[in-house]
């Protein structure tokens, strides 16, 4: 009879193990490859990175994002300043993600910055986070903290996103 149980466990595990498979989809846009990392275990703060893209006619711009692992969660890009020092600073504005492409939310570049978080971000932990698009409005996307991944993993799967599956 113990045998039951854990064929039953075993069985409801097995949907949540492949849903961070599968991407996260509203209307044109896709969302894949989402991870995050933090500097330690005592860090106050934290980014996510993750591919977008949109298979629509028309463009789309992530305006906002929030989750309950940090106090606040800001769009953010590094910018290089006039002594040639890269700076984190907040995009206001959003992300633009042009029709029929994507853009890489990367390590260096454009990311979801988390600042003060409520706990730390312990490798293969998950979590949800919400993106606010323009026009496709909120796309929850599942987050897998990932404090190994190297900084250009993925790289060369940026290139050529045609073979991405998309749904309307």
């Amino acid at each position: 009879m113990t045998r039951i149980p854990s064929l039953l466990a075993a069985a409801l595990a097995v949907p949540l193990a492949l849903s961070a498979a599968f991407p996260a989809l509203a209307g044109d846009i896709t969302v894949t490859d989402a991870y995050a990392r933090s500097s330690g275990m005592s860090a106050r703060s934290g980014a996510a990175f993750m591919v977008i893209a949109n298979a629509g006619a028309e463009d789309d711009r992530v305006i906002a994002a929030s989750a309950a692992i940090a106090e606040r969660v800001e769009l953010h890009t590094h910018l290089q300043d006039a002594n040639g020092v890269m700076r984190m600073v907040e995009v206001e504005d959003g992300f633009a993600i042009p029709a029929h492409s994507s853009h890489a939310l990367a390590r260096g570049g454009d990311h979801v910055m988390f600042l003060g978080l409520t706990g730390p971000m312990e490798q293969g932990a998950r979590f949800p986070l919400v993106l606010t698009f323009e026009k496709a409005g909120e796309v929850t996307v599942d987050v897998t903290v990932d404090l190994e991944r190297k900084p250009d993993h993925g790289k060369m799967g940026m290139q050529g996103h045609g073979a991405m599956s998309h749904s309307n």
